[in-house]
């Protein structure tokens, strides 16, 4: 079975996580209503003139928590609790097929507090991730280990691609390419996102061998991932998939995420005892984990 290092899409856990209110709770805010609870109150004039609005990308449903409108989308399942899900593209709700609106709306009320305030630092962990997207041309920087790699289109330059390091200059590490001046962004893009993908697997490849020796571990596959929202996972069959993604961090961080995923090669879950099979080899762990959490990376769309 895979164990999977989740990536939260926002600043931290609570922000990829599905706030459930049990099936009893579902039957006390269908109840409230039907006891003559007012599940929508009057609302103050200047809210209702001027609200802030958060909106999911397809949204369906529109309701107003405190001075906020919130357009969020409604998924209706075969299940038996009312779930909230705060990502990039907003709130979704996921309930019962027979709940009803007016208990759906209840219930968001109710964790009104949450919704709003997940919903603004999702709003502000975009903005952040919006101002790291990179403008591919000659010039162009991103972050390669943790520090800031600038592109420079040389077309009588023949080595970059298998350059194992880029070059260090005055100015800052620098990532030569045999492309011409006129080169599309896409053409930039692909050539630097080739060149990135051969250093992290060898890059990969050297702290698996350093990690699994001390964690008394053996991997047997290494694979590179695209996925949004996970760094890595381990087979207990020793294969070990890592984003790709993971070279735009500090190498401790890359360390962390390598040991994570192997010490799941001796405990496949996270309990107390796999994060001390973690601490035994990278004792600041949980300030990496943070980091790695907390800081976007570039779009590459």
């Amino acid at each position: 079975m895979a164990e999977q290092l989740l990536l939260p899409l926002g600043g931290d856990d609570a922000a990829d996580f599905e706030e459930k209110t049990a099936s009893a709770g579902v039957d006390q805010a269908q109840g409230a209503i039907k006891n003559g609870v007012q599940a929508n109150p009057p609302e103050p004039l200047e809210q209702v003139l001027a609200p802030a609005v958060l909106r999911h990308a397809q949204a369906n449903q529109h309701i107003r928590l405190g001075d906020v409108s919130v357009a969020y989308l409604l998924h209706r399942a075969r299940r038996r609790s009312i779930g909230f899900r705060v990502d990039g593209e907003g709130l979704t709700v996921r309930a019962p097929m027979a709940c009803s609106m007016a208990a759906i709306e209840a219930a968001l009320r109710a964790k009104a507090d949450w919704i709003v305030r997940k919903l603004a630092e999702q709003g502000a962990y975009q903005r952040r991730l919006e101002s790291t997207r990179i403008a591919w041309g000659d010039g162009a920087v991103l972050p390669y280990l943790g520090q800031p790699l600038t592109v420079q289109l040389q077309p009588q330059h023949r080595t970059a691609l298998h350059a194992t390091q880029p070059l260090a200059t005055d100015s800052g590490a620098v990532l030569p390419l045999a492309l011409a001046q006129g080169a599309t962004p896409a053409q930039v893009r692909d050539t630097v996102h080739a060149w990135l993908l051969r250093r992290a697997r060898a890059h990969f490849t050297q702290r698996l061998d350093h990690f699994a020796p001390r964690l008394d571990v053996r991997w047997t596959r290494l694979a590179l991932s695209s996925a949004q929202s996970r760094w890595g996972s381990a087979r207990a069959d020793g294969s070990i998939r890592l984003n790709w993604r993971l070279m735009h961090f500090s190498p401790e961080v890359i360390d962390y995420v390598v040991a994570h995923e192997l010490s799941h090669l001796r405990v496949m879950d996270h309990s107390p005892r796999f994060w001390r099979v973690v601490e035994s080899v990278v004792p600041d762990w949980s300030q990496l984990r943070r980091h790695l959490r907390e800081q976007p990376t570039p779009p590459w769309e």
